[in-house]
C-alpha cells in the first residue's frame, strides 16, 4: 500500500446506522361513548425492530387519580391486570382482538362509569435500542344512554291494497353534538334471517330506501315524515303481500369523532308490529274464547269473540250473547248495549260487562261467577246494511259452542315453611320462608316464637290482608331499632327476618299460621320449624399454619397457609386473620405483617414495610393464603397466623369474640449458587509486528439478573517462571482499574476491554510489539444484587490465549502504515524541523543587526576622535 492511500485510509470517518424511529398510535380522542355499550379502542405500532408480532399493554389513568396507572390487559402477561380489572379480563368483558401483528384492539364488552379516564397503549420494546414513542394515550368519557325509541306493538291485518301508517318515538338528552337516524325494517320468515329494510331517514337526513323499496319510494307509496319533534311516521300505500312480516322501527344516535368520522353510539329497536296482508274476503269467520273455561266460585270469566271479516271497519255488525242458547246482553250496530231482563241488575252491580273492544273483538265479562253462571256460552254475529227506514241482515254467523265449568269454593291451600339458618351463631340473622300454594285469594299470616320451657306461645308480628303489620308486645322494642322485618314478596310468599339473633332467648321453633279468605269463608294451615343460635364461644376454632418447604433459594416465591376448622361451618361466621413474622434476627416479639377483616378491608402493618409490594394474600372462608414473590434475606424468619371470629351484629372492632393462634413456621432462604461458565479453550493468535490483536473471552452461561466484572491478565513468555501481570479490570459497573505495569498513558491507550455482546469481551492490544508476546487469559466474575449490597456469586477463569508475531517482508511504506507512532513522526517531522529552522533564521538576523549597530557606533567614534585630535594640531 503507497503513503497516500494509507494517509486516505487514516481519514476514514465511522458511520453509524440508525433504524427506523417507533411510533405508537391510538384512536383519537377525546371519544364519547355511553353507557352499556360495546367499546373499542385501536393501537398500532410502526417503525419497529424486532418480531413482526408485537404485544400491547392497556392501562387507564381514572380522573381520581390522574398520575396514578392502572393495569388492564396485556397480550403477553396474564397476571398484568390490576385486581379490579381481573375478573372482568377473566370473563372476557375485557380483552384484546389482535388485528395483525402490529395492531391491536381493546373491546369493553359492557362500558361501565368506572372505565372513564385516560386510556395508555403501550408496546414493550423489541428494538436493539430505545428510539421513538412506546405509548400513546387518548381519552374516553362515559355518558349516559339517553336514547329512547318507542312504538305501540300492534297486530295489523290488512287487505291487499290498504294503507299502513306506523309511528316511532325518538328522542334523546344528550349534552354532545350527535344526529339520530331513524329506519323502519321487516322481519320475514324465522330463524336469523336477516330484516329487509324499508325507509331510513340517515345521520346526514337523507332519506335512504331499502333495495325492494326503490320503486315505491320515488312514486310516493312509501313515505317517511317527522310530524312532530320526536315522532316519526311510516306511511305505505297500497300494502302488498312482500310487506306481511314484523314491523319495527330502529334509531341510532351518532357522535363525530375528533379524527371527523361518525360513530353511532347507541342503538335501539323497538318492539315488533305483526303485519298480515290478506286477500280481499266478504265472508264472516267466528271464534269464541275463554281465558279460563273451568272456574270456581268467585273467579271471573271472560269470553272474547273474534270476527274475522276484510274491511272491517267499513261494515257494521250486530253481536248477540248466549248462555244455554238464551239471549243474555247483544250490542247493536250502533254499538248501543242492550241487557236482558234477568241481567240488568247484576250489569248495575258491575257484576257484568260487554263491550266492542275492537272492529274485530267483542267481549263479555262475568265478574264473582255463580253456580248459576255454569253452561254452554256462544255468539251470533249478523252483518247488517242500513235501508231506508229499516235494517237489513245480509248474512248471520253462530260461533262454536264453549262449556264453562263453575265449582263450589273450596280451600286448595298448601303451606310450607322453611328457613336457610337453622344452625347459626348468636349474632347472626334468623330468616324463616312460608310460602303459600293452590290460591289467589286474599292472605293473612300470623307468626309465633314457641320458647322451650318458657310457657305458651309468644306472637311475634301479623300481617292482614290488606298488607297492615303488627308486631308482638315482645317484640316491639326491637322491631323500632329494625331487628324484626316482615316482608310480603309476592301474594303467597312471606319472610319473618330476626336480625342479631341471641343465644339466649331466640332459639327454639317459630310457627307461620296463613289464613286464606274467600267469599267470607276462611281456612286455616299452620307449619313449625326449629333453630338453634350457638354462642360464638363454642365454636371451637383452630388454625394450623402450613408451607411446602422450609428453605427457599433466593428470589423464589414461597407460600404459606392458615388453615381454619371449627364445629360450626365458618362461611356463615365473620372471620379475621392476622398475619405475622418474626425476622431471623430476633425481636422482642412477633410483629403484625397484615391484617384481613371480616368484611374484607387490608390492614398492612408498619414494621415490615418491604413485604407490602412483593406479598399477595387470598383468603376464603376456611383458609387463608400469604404468597411472597422474589425471597431475600429479609424475608427469612418465623410466620405464625392469628384467627378471629366476629358477631355479625357488630363492626370489625375491638376484640373479636374468640381467637386463636396457629403453630409457627420457620423459612430459611438461601442464596443462590453460581453457574458461571467461562470457555477454557486453548487458542494461539500469530500477527505481524505493528498490527492490532483481539484476545477473546467467552461467556458459556451466567445468570441473566447477574453482573459481570471481567479482569484481563498477561503472562510473559519468558522468564519460565514469570507470574502472570494484571492488565485491566472492568467491574460490574464497567468502571475500569488497570494493573500497576499498564497504568502509564500509552499502555492504557494499546490495551483497551471493550464488551462486544452479551456473552463475548475483548482485549485490544494496538500495534503490539515483541515485548506483548506471550500468553492472555480473563478471569470472570459474577456478582448478584441483594438486598443489603453486592454478593459475588462465583468466579471463572478462560483458556490462555498466545500471542506471537511473525517476521513481515512488509515495505517501509506498509511499516509506517501499520505503526501509527511511526506515521504521525513521519507526518509531523517536517513540519517541526520548518518551525525550528524559522525561529533560528529570526535569532541569526536579530543578532546581525544588533553586531552592525555596534560596529556604526565604533567607527563614529573613531571618526570624532580625530576630528578632535586634527583641531588640536
Amino acid at each position: 500500500m503507497g503513503l497516500v492511500q494509507c494517509l486516505g485510509a487514516a481519514l476514514v470517518l465511522v458511520l453509524g446506522l440508525s433504524s427506523g424511529q417507533r411510533v405508537v398510535t391510538v384512536q383519537k380522542g377525546l371519544l364519547y361513548r355511553v353507557r352499556g355499550s360495546h367499546v373499542t379502542l385501536w393501537c398500532r405500532v410502526s417503525g419497529y425492530q424486532g418480531p413482526a408480532e408485537q404485544n400491547f399493554q392497556w392501562s387507564i389513568y381514572l380522573p381520581s387519580a390522574p398520575e396514578r396507572e392502572v393495569q388492564i390487559v396485556s397480550t403477553a402477561d396474564p397476571s398484568f391486570p390490576y385486581a379490579i380489572y381481573t375478573q372482568r379480563v377473566r370473563s372476557r368483558e375485557i380483552y384484546v382482538e389482535r388485528l395483525q401483528g402490529d395492531a391491536a384492539r381493546l373491546h369493553i364488552t359492557e362500558l361501565q362509569d368506572r372505565d372513564a379516564g385516560e386510556y395508555e397503549c403501550h408496546t414493550p420494546t423489541t428494538d436493539e435500542r430505545y428510539f421513538g414513542s412506546y405509548s400513546a394515550k387518548t381519552n374516553l368519557s362515559v355518558i349516559a344512554d339517553t336514547l329512547s325509541v318507542s312504538m305501540q306493538p300492534q297486530a295489523l291485518t290488512r287487505v291487499e291494497g290498504d294503507a299502513v301508517e306506523l309511528t316511532c318515538e325518538v328522542s334523546k338528552s344528550t349534552t354532545q353534538h350527535t344526529h339520530l337516524s331513524v329506519g323502519w325494517y321487516c322481519l320475514q320468515g324465522a330463524g336469523d334471517s336477516p330484516a329487509k329494510e324499508i325507509l331510513t331517514l340517515s345521520k346526514d337526513f337523507v332519506l335512504r330506501p331499502g333495495a325492494s323499496y326503490v320503486q315505491r319510494f320515488l312514486t310516493g307509496d312509501v313515505r317517511l315524515d317527522k310530524v312532530g319533534n320526536t315522532t316519526y311516521k311510516l306511511s305505505i300505500r297500497g300494502v302488498k303481500p312482500s310487506d306481511q312480516g314484523q314491523l319495527y322501527c330502529e334509531a341510532a344516535e351518532w357522535i363525530e369523532d375528533p379524527d371527523e368520522t361518525w360513530k353511532d353510539i347507541s342503538r335501539k329497536q323497538t318492539e315488533k308490529t305483526s303485519l298480515i296482508v290478506t286477500s280481499p274476503d266478504k265472508n264472516l269467520h267466528v271464534t269464541i274464547a275463554a281465558a279460563e273455561s273451568s272456574l270456581s266460585e268467585g273467579d271471573t270469566l271472560q269470553l272474547n269473540c273474534c270476527v274475522r271479516a276484510q274491511n272491517s271497519r267499513g261494515r257494521q255488525f250486530q253481536v248477540i250473547w248466549l248462555l244455554n242458547s238464551t239471549e243474555v246482553a247483544r250490542v247493536d250496530p250502533s254499538g248501543v248495549l242492550i241487557w236482558k231482563k234477568e241481567y240488568e241488575e247484576r250489569a248495575t252491580l258491575r257484576q257484568l260487562q260487554a263491550f266492542k273492544q275492537s272492529d274485530t273483538v267483542y267481549v263479555f265479562t262475568v265478574y264473582e261467577v255463580r253456580l248459576t253462571d255454569e253452561g254452554t256460552y256462544s255468539y251470533s254475529i249478523s252483518e247488517v246494511e242500513k235501508a231506508p227506514g229499516d235494517v237489513r241482515s245480509i248474512q248471520t254467523k253462530l260461533s262454536s259452542d264453549l262449556k264453562v265449568n263453575v265449582k263450589p269454593i273450596e280451600s286448595c291451600m298448601h303451606l310450607s315453611m322453611s328457613t336457610s339458618t337453622a344452625q347459626i351463631m348468636a349474632g347472626d340473622t334468623l330468616i324463616f320462608l312460608c310460602k303459600v300454594q293452590g290460591t289467589t285469594n286474599p292472605l293473612s299470616v300470623r307468626w309465633w316464637h314457641l320458647q322451650q320451657h318458657q310457657g305458651p306461645p309468644a306472637l311475634v308480628a301479623t300481617m292482614e290482608r290488606d298488607g297492615s303489620l303488627t308486631l308482638g308486645s315482645a317484640y316491639q322494642d326491637r322491631g323500632a331499632q329494625g331487628s324484626i322485618r316482615l316482608e310480603k314478596a309476592d301474594s303467597s310468599t312471606f319472610t319473618l327476618v330476626i336480625a342479631n339473633a341471641s343465644s339466649a332467648s331466640d332459639g327454639g321453633s317459630y310457627r307461620c299460621e296463613v289464613v286464606e279468605w274467600s267469599q267470607g269463608k276462611s281456612w286455616t294451615q299452620a307449619e313449625e320449624t326449629a333453630v338453634t343460635v350457638s354462642p360464638l364461644a363454642d365454636v371451637g376454632l383452630h388454625a394450623v399454619l402450613i408451607s411446602r418447604t422450609a428453605t427457599v433459594k433466593y428470589a423464589q416465591s414461597f407460600e404459606l397457609f392458615c388453615q381454619l376448622s371449627a364445629s360450626y361451618a365458618l362461611e356463615q361466621v365473620p372471620v379475621s386473620v392476622m398475619w405475622q413474622f418474626q425476622p431471623s434476627r430476633p425481636t422482642r416479639d412477633y410483629q403484625e405483617l397484615v391484617r384481613v377483616l371480616p368484611d374484607g378491608t387490608v390492614a398492612w402493618g408498619t414494621a415490615q414495610p418491604h413485604f407490602l409490594k412483593k406479598t399477595q394474600l387470598t383468603k376464603a372462608a376456611s383458609s387463608s393464603r400469604l404468597l411472597i414473590h422474589g425471597a431475600t434475606v429479609d424475608d427469612e424468619g418465623t410466620y405464625r397466623c392469628e384467627v378471629g371470629v366476629w358477631s355479625r351484629s357488630s363492626p370489625p372492632r375491638g376484640q373479636p369474640a374468640a381467637a386463636v393462634r396457629s403453630n409457627a413456621v420457620g423459612i430459611k432462604v438461601t442464596l443462590p449458587e453460581s453457574k458461571l461458565q467461562v470457555a477454557t479453550k486453548e487458542s494461539s493468535v500469530e500477527i505481524a509486528g505493528g498490527a492490532d490483536a483481539t484476545i477473546e473471552c467467552r461467556i458459556m452461561f451466567a445468570q441473566k439478573t447477574a453482573q459481570l466484572a471481567i479482569t484481563w491478565y498477561f503472562l510473559p513468555s519468558s522468564p519460565a517462571d514469570a507470574i502472570p501481570l494484571q492488565i485491566v479490570r472492568a467491574n460490574y459497573s464497567n468502571i475500569l482499574e488497570y494493573g500497576a505495569e499498564f497504568s502509564s498513558l500509552m499502555q492504557r491507550s494499546r490495551f483497551q476491554s471493550q464488551r462486544v455482546s452479551g456473552d463475548v469481551f475483548w482485549l485490544q492490544i494496538l500495534s503490539a510489539n515483541h515485548g506483548d508476546e506471550g500468553g492472555y487469559y480473563c478471569v470472570v466474575e459474577e456478582w448478584l444484587w441483594l438486598a443489603d449490597g453486592w454478593y459475588k456469586l462465583g468466579v471463572g477463569e478462560s483458556g490462555r490465549t498466545t500471542l506471537e508475531l511473525k517476521i513481515s517482508e512488509s515495505t517501509v511504506f506498509s511499516r509506517i502504515c501499520s505503526s501509527p507512532p511511526l506515521l504521525n513522526f513521519i507526518l509531523y517531522l517536517p513540519l517541526v524541523l520548518i518551525l525550528l529552522l524559522a525561529i533560528a533564521g529570526f535569532y541569526w538576523y536579530l543578532k546581525f543587526r544588533r553586531v552592525r549597530k555596534d560596529d556604526i557606533k565604533d567607527d563614529q567614534l573613531v571618526e570624532l576622535q580625530r576630528t578632535e585630535d586634527i583641531k588640536q594640531t
